[in-house]
C-alpha cells in the first residue's frame, strides 16, 4: 500500500467533511485568531510561562546544521553542536557564578530532582547517608517538596516571617532539631513573593555549618541575570529554566530545559555525558568516563534545539547588555506595583524584584469578589490573566510578572484595566461574577471540569439506514 492509499483509508475512517480550500483556510485562520498568544497581547504571567521569544531564535534553530542532526549519530560528526553546547555552558557559568553547568535535565522540576540526586550522592560518598531531611520554605514552588520526596527525602517546612523573608529563628530551631539529618535547604531567590532574600549568605552559612547543602530554585533568575550571581551567594547548586529566563519557548506546552549549575565539589557527580573542552586537544568532547556520575537523567544531550535558541539569546545580549534583562524586568514589576498599590495592596510593602505579589482580599471581604473574578474580568479587557492564588501564603493572591520586554504603554493599558475592574468590583460586582462575557468561551465550571475531565475527541458515528 502506498502513502496515498493509506491516507485515503485514514480519511474514510475519520469521516472528515468535504470542504473547499478557502473554507479550510478560513477555519484554521479563525481558530488562530481566537487563541491568545504573546504575539497578540500582554502576558502578566511573565517569564514563569510566557516570556517573549525573539524570532531570531527560531531562525537559528531551523538551520539545517542544527535541525537535521540525529541524536544517535557518531559524536565525531557533531563538533559544531558540541561547541554550541559548551558555549552555552560557559556563558551560564559566568552568569550564575557556578563552576559547572549541565544541560541534560529536560525541565525545571527535572533539574531540581537532579540537583537533589547529586546532593544525595555527595553525602553518601562522605558516609553521611543518614541525612534524609530537606528543608523547604512555605512559599516554595510546589515542585520543590515534590522533587525532594521523589528522591526519598522527608520534607520539613520553613515559615516566612512578617517581612516576607525566611524566618531565621524558625530555621535555627529546625537545624537544632534535626541536626545531622539535614541534607539540604531548597530556597527560591528571589522568592515567590517577588522579594530578594537579604539574609541569603547567612542562611547558606547556617546550612553549611550544619553539614547540609543549599539548592537555589532558579525559576526567578530573570531578576538577577547580569546583575548578581547565585554562585556568589553561597548556593551549592541551582536549576535554570532556559524556557523562562533565557527565552526558549515554553508557554502552550513547548519543551522545557532545566539546566543546572554546580559548585566544584558536586561537579564529579553530574550526569554523563559531560560536555567539556579537552585540555590537550582543545576540542569539545562528550566525556563518559566519570566514575562518580549519577548516570544519565535524560537521553542524549538534553533539549538541543532549545539550547540553540538560548545561545542565540545570550549572544544577542552579550556581556555588555546582559544586565538590561534584570534591570528592566525589576523596573517594570515595580512600576506595575506602584500604579496598582492603591487598589490592590502588595503583600509586603517593600520594593519587589521581577514580579509583584498583590492581594485582592479586601474585595472578597467587602464585595464578595475573588481574585479569580478579577482575572476572569480581565479577559473582557483583552488581557491574559496573571497567576492566581500563588504563593499560597498570600490570601486572594495575584502574581504579576511583566518581564523586561513590555513597554510602558502596554503596562499602563494593563494597569488602567485593573484599576477599572477594581472599581467595578465595588460598584457592580455581579459583572465580575459573570465574566468573561465577551470572550468566545464564557465562565467555565472549573470544579466540574477537573472532576469530569474529558479531553478525548471522538469522531461522530455514521447513522446506519
Amino acid at each position: 500500500m502506498d502513502l496515498s492509499d493509506a491516507l485515503g483509508d485514514l480519511r474514510q475512517e475519520l469521516h472528515l467533511p468535504e470542504v473547499s480550500e478557502l473554507d479550510l483556510v478560513r477555519h484554521f485562520t479563525n481558530l488562530s485568531q481566537i487563541n491568545y498568544g504573546i504575539d497578540t497581547g500582554f502576558y502578566p504571567l511573565g517569564s514563569c510561562t510566557m516570556k517573549y521569544n525573539p524570532k531570531i531564535n527560531e531562525v537559528t534553530a531551523r538551520y539545517a546544521g542544527f535541525a537535521a542532526l540525529h541524536p544517535m549519530q557518531p559524536v565525531e560528526t557533531i563538533p559544531g553542536a558540541l561547541e554550541l553546547l559548551n558555549g552555552v555552558q560557559e556563558i551560564l557559568c559566568e552568569v550564575t557564578g557556578f563552576d559547572a553547568i549541565t544541560l541534560q535535565p529536560l525541565a525545571g522540576a527535572h533539574g531540581e530532582m537532579t540537583c537533589l540526586m547529586l546532593i544525595k550522592a555527595y553525602h553518601e560518598r562522605l558516609g553521611q547517608s543518614q541525612r534524609n531531611i530537606v528543608l523547604v520554605p512555605d512559599s516554595a514552588h510546589g515542585t520543590n517538596p515534590a522533587s525532594a520526596a521523589r528522591c526519598g527525602y522527608d520534607v520539613k517546612p520553613v515559615p516566612t516571617d512578617a517581612d516576607g523573608n525566611t524566618d531565621l529563628a524558625a530555621l535555627t530551631k529546625s537545624l537544632e532539631e534535626h541536626g545531622d539529618r539535614v541534607a539540604a535547604l531548597m530556597l527560591t531567590n528571589p522568592s515567590t513573593l517577588g522579594l530578594f532574600e537579604p539574609n541569603i549568605s547567612l542562611i547558606c552559612k547556617m546550612i553549611h555549618d550544619a553539614g547540609g547543602q543549599v539548592f537555589c530554585d532558579g525559576a526567578n533568575m530573570n531578576a538577577m541575570v547580569g546583575t548578581t550571581r547565585p554562585g556568589d551567594h553561597g548556593f551549592d547548586c541551582m536549576h535554570l529554566n532556559l524556557h523562562k529566563t533565557f527565552s526558549t519557548p515554553h508557554g502552550g506546552g513547548g519543551p522545557g530545559c532545566g539546566a543546572i549549575g554546580l559548585q566544584a565539589h558536586l561537579a564529579p557527580y553530574q550526569p554523563v555525558p559531560v560536555i567539556q573542552r579537552d585540555a590537550e586537544s582543545g576540542q569539545v568532547v562528550a566525556e563518559y568516563e566519570r566514575p562518580l556520575s549519577i548516570g544519565r537523567v535524560s537521553a542524549y544531550y538534553g533539549q538541543f534545539l532549545m539550547e540553540v535558541r538560548a545561545y542565540t539569546y545570550l549572544m544577542a545580549y552579550g556581556r555588555e547588555n546582559m544586565a538590561d534583562i534584570s534591570r528592566y524586568a525589576v523596573l517594570n514589576a515595580n512600576y506595575v506595583r506602584a500604579r496598582l498599590k492603591d487598589v490592590l495592596p502588595p503583600a509586603h510593602d517593600r520594593p519587589c524584584m521581577h514580579e509583584c505579589i498583590l492581594t485582592a482580599e479586601k474585595y472578597k471581604k467587602n464585595h464578595g469578589v475573588r481574585a479569580l473574578d478579577i482575572s476572569k474580568r480581565l479577559i473582557d479587557y483583552g488581557f491574559h490573566p496573571p497567576t492566581n492564588y500563588f504563593p499560597l501564603i498570600v490570601p486572594e493572591c495575584l502574581m504579576i510578572e511583566p518581564t523586561e520586554t513590555e513597554s510602558k504603554e502596554t503596562l499602563d493599558a494593563f494597569c488602567d484595566a485593573m484599576i477599572e475592574i477594581c472599581h467595578e468590583a465595588m460598584t457592580t460586582p455581579d459583572v465580575l461574577h459573570a465574566a468573561p462575557s465577551t470572550a468566545v468561551v464564557g465562565r467555565l465550571d472549573e470544579t466540574a471540569a477537573v472532576k469530569n475531565l474529558d479531553v478525548r475527541w471522538q469522531a461522530p458515528q455514521p447513522v446506519l439506514a
